[in-house]
């Protein structure tokens, strides 16, 4: 099956790979740096079975935990990394970063986290896959190319609203040295603002957090009733931390568009599963 369609918006960030059938999405921007790995799933091409149907990757949700780890599997030898240097994150729509060591390889799949609250981490060893989750939120790529440094982190409402990409960056600073200048961002496939409703309790922590840029991030439908642009309010931090507009990408890609082909929680009112994102120095 090499002939799956989605739904794209006009930003040419991403394209869809296969590899012996099994397609995940690959960013355009990151293919260009030879020593990066990375990936994110679709829905396609696992072994889950009912809603679950049939590539997810996320854990809690009922499916089987054999299920589960074929499935992280599968993707590792179609993306092209070891499963066995999976490093899962444990979100809980924070802002805590974890910094992943070889230590940590095969926590979440293999062995037991001995953490919990992380919604993204960081490292700038090889061979360790950065994984983390997704059915509409908003995965962050993060990519020092002058130190060799990455960071993967999960952006719900809350995360955004905490500016979990600005803590990210803060702490690759921190550990690596990193330089806004020098980084490489992709905001991966999720919830578009068309789609994306939320009510008056939320839509006031983003005029609290974002005043200046209520009419770029938020559409008032009347009722309490709001449209949110999560992928512009992700922008808007990283530009405000420093990082070239040329080198944030924003998704082409929304997740409950085109939710025959991805997880969208959404779309499916939560029966569903888990996508994944994945990002690892070679």
């Amino acid at each position: 099956m090499n002939d799956i369609k989605l739904n794209k918006q006009d930003n040419n960030t991403t394209r869809i790979k296969f590899y012996h059938g099994v397609p995940y999405i690959s960013y355009l921007a990151l293919e260009k740096i030879p020593w990066l790995c990375h990936g994110f799933s679709t829905r396609i091409g696992g072994v889950s079975k009912g809603h679950f149907t049939s590539m997810n990757l996320g854990h809690g949700r009922g499916d089987s935990e054999e299920n589960i780890i074929k499935n992280h599997e599968i993707m590792a030898n179609v993306i092209g990394f070891d499963a066995k240097n999976i490093v899962a994150s444990r979100q809980t729509h924070t802002t805590n970063i974890k910094i992943v060591s070889k230590e940590d390889i095969g926590k979440g799949i293999y062995k037991e986290r001995d953490y919990d609250n992380i919604d993204g981490m960081i490292t700038n060893e090889k061979e360790i896959v950065l994984t983390t989750y997704y059915a509409d939120c908003v995965p962050l790529y993060v990519v020092d190319i002058k130190n060799k440094a990455i960071g993967l982190s999960h952006s719900g409402w809350r995360g955004t609203v905490g500016r979990i990409g600005k803590v990210t960056l803060e702490r690759m600073a921190k550990e690596y040295n990193t330089n806004p200048k020098d980084v490489i961002v992709c905001i991966g496939p999720s919830i578009c603002k068309e789609c994306y409703e939320i009510s008056e309790d939320v839509a006031v922590e983003f005029i609290k957090e974002f005043p200046e840029h209520i009419d770029d991030i938020l559409q008032n439908k009347g009722n309490g009733k709001y449209m949110l642009d999560l992928w512009s309010c992700n922008k808007i931090i990283f530009e405000e931390c420093g990082v070239l507009k040329e080198n944030i990408h924003l998704p082409d890609v929304c997740t409950c568009c085109n939710y025959q082909v991805m997880f969208s929680h959404r779309a499916t009112n939560g029966q569903r599963g888990n996508l994944a994102a994945f990002l690892e120095i070679k």
